[in-house]
């Protein structure tokens, strides 16, 4: 492995200072931002309207995120109308109805039609004892793989290892991004009459595995110009893995037995909250004893082989020895927050933004609770789509272009100093803060006013140090980005949750540990310095919420 900021012994374009004097600029129609499956969709969606495309991602398209490196099931079911009224049904129960049966049906008939297109690409669907493609489960790596060559027959243009920082945005709203180009050390500017937010949740840097690219830039860039937040109050998932190991997988460990140190067992029968309870007083391991057979052990390997690689390099049989297991923190990558949106289409409260995936909230399909899998991954395909086809149609119907546009960088925390002779904003100690306060799980996972509250004033002690100097490479500047975006994720899902006074899906609070049906509605948080919450569609708490100076709204009074 290459030493950081080296390749083959050299200095990497990306630890050098940015070339300013030589940045990459162009227009396109429709700018994506983010190479997960939601982007990818979004471009193909976008490209398939005739509309000139360009994607970025921090990583590489097919590889990074969430879901490339490992299994997704997907929600898949038969056109059936009982079927369906049963899924729908089950999920509005399991999000605390919260989201709404219109946009699961819809989720339902995309999805049932967009896995065929994808079996078409030529992805290998297993067939039955009938002949009939079971379509509910996709391999990451395959998947993405057949994304991206998806991707590039469309026509788009790919820039991969290649960030966005902040958006662009003139009276007329959003008009493009600038960000770097790890792999050149320069940046770039691209000038797009729409942009689609694609760039998954925030994991914290948890190091889970594929989630490391995902700290919640989008959704400050978004809030940056004004948009608003929903749900940012659900981001209380944290998912078993070995540990040591970065594979979150809840289903393979629900073959094993849990036992504490002195081998007394931890019956999780009917408690959700046993194991994380084991593990505020010590060490839990798990033996995946409940697969007693050569078949099951087998159809377990097949099934989840990254798993086990972990375990198997340090010399664990799993079945039959016992291994240490933790929870790791997930944030809003398997929580429900993200960008509001306001409509069919996946737009935004900013004219010509677009919001998909994890960086898009989930709650009008999953309610207050979400997890990995199969709604998740419907999501992204579906939003993906639309919020592709709806930024196609709307650039392709502007008059003017994007370089006739006088557009400015939104962008504050993490790239730009707040004064001048500000001190570097040191990063690695901020985001070792910032995760002192969303990990523990007599923090976030027992969630109590009190500390709760207690944390976000700390959290907001921090929000200073983001506003300092940046560096002056391309991976500091990403860097202190990075550890602004997780600072305000972090502050907006404490304030969420402390406006929510009450115990509905993946929200609990000691002292409210009861429904309430009077808040069963969702709540909308915005708001950069100064931050809001409100039940959506009422107005703000505030009488005088705090403008952001650079919101397309004071660009258009300007």
């Amino acid at each position: 492995m290459s030493e950081v900021g080296r390749v083959n012994g050299q200095r990497s374009p990306s630890s050098e200072p940015i070339r300013a004097d030589d940045p990459i600029k162009f227009d396109t129609d429709v700018l994506v931002l983010g190479g997960g499956p939601a982007g990818a969709w979004a471009a193909y969606g976008a490209a398939s309207r005739g509309a000139r495309v360009t994607l970025v991602d921090k990583g590489y398209l097919g590889s990074s995120g969430a879901t490339a490196p490992g299994g997704n099931n997907v929600l898949y079911v038969e056109p059936d109308q009982k079927l369906r009224d049963e899924a729908v049904a089950s999920r509005m129960a399991q999000g605390g109805y919260l989201s709404e049966a219109r946009w699961i049906h819809r989720i339902l008939d995309n999805v049932y039609e967009q896995l065929k297109l994808v079996e078409q690409w030529g992805y290998p669907f297993p067939k039955d004892e009938y002949g009939n493609s079971q379509r509910s489960h996709l391999q990451g790596p395959e998947y993405m793989k057949l994304m991206r060559n998806v991707v590039k027959k469309a026509g788009v243009r790919i820039l991969d290892q290649s960030p966005a920082l902040e958006l662009l945005v003139d009276s007329h709203g959003v008009g493009g991004a600038r960000g770097v180009s790890r792999l050149e050390g320069l940046p770039w500017e691209i000038r797009a009459s729409a942009v689609v937010i694609a760039t998954g949740g925030c994991a914290f840097l948890a190091g889970g595995l594929g989630c490391n690219v995902l700290t919640g830039e989008g959704l400050l860039m978004a809030a940056e110009l004004g948009a608003e937040l929903s749900g940012m109050e659900f981001a209380r998932h944290y998912a078993p893995s070995a540990g040591g190991g970065t594979v979150t997988r809840g289903r393979t460990l629900g073959w094993g037995t849990f036992s504490r140190e002195d081998g007394t067992v931890v019956d999780r029968r009917g408690d959700p909250d046993a194991l994380a309870r084991a593990l505020l007083d010590g060490p839990v391991y798990a033996v995946l004893d409940k697969a007693d057979t050569p078949e099951k052990r087998r159809i377990l390997r097949g099934a989840h082989a990254i798993f086990f690689l972990p375990l198997d390099r340090a010399g664990f049989d799993p079945f039959t020895q016992r291994f240490p297991v933790t929870l790791r923190y997930e944030g809003t990558v398997r929580g429900v927050g993200g960008i509001r949106i306001t409509g069919d289409d996946c737009s935004t409260t900013i004219p010509g933004l677009y919001a998909a995936g994890d960086a898009a909230s989930r709650q009008l399909v999953t309610g207050a609770s979400s997890g990995g899998g199969a709604f998740n991954a419907a999501w992204a395909l579906s939003s993906g789509g639309w919020s592709g086809e709806a930024a196609a149609q709307y650039a392709l119907s502007l008059g003017r272009k994007p370089h006739e546009r006088t557009l400015q960088a939104a962008g504050r925390a993490g790239v730009q100093s707040a004064s001048t002779g500000s001190a570097s904003i040191e990063t690695a100690a901020v985001i070792k803060a910032v995760q002192s306060e969303v990990f523990p799980l007599e923090i976030n996972y027992f969630r109590s006013v009190p500390v709760l509250e207690q944390s976000l004033r700390r959290l907001n002690a921090l929000w200073p140090a983001v506003n300092g100097a940046p560096g002056t490479s391309a991976d500091e500047l990403l860097r202190s980005r990075e550890a602004a975006a997780m600072v305000q994720t972090a502050r907006w899902s404490h304030t969420a949750a402390l406006a929510r006074t009450e115990t509905r899906g993946m929200h609990t609070f000691a002292e409210y540990p009861d429904t309430d049906p009077r808040q069963q509605r969702r709540l909308t948080t915005a708001g950069v310095e100064t931050i809001r919450v409100r039940p959506e569609g009422l107005a703000p708490a505030s009488a005088h919420p705090e403008p952001h100076p650079i919101s397309w709204r004071k660009a258009v009074a300007a």
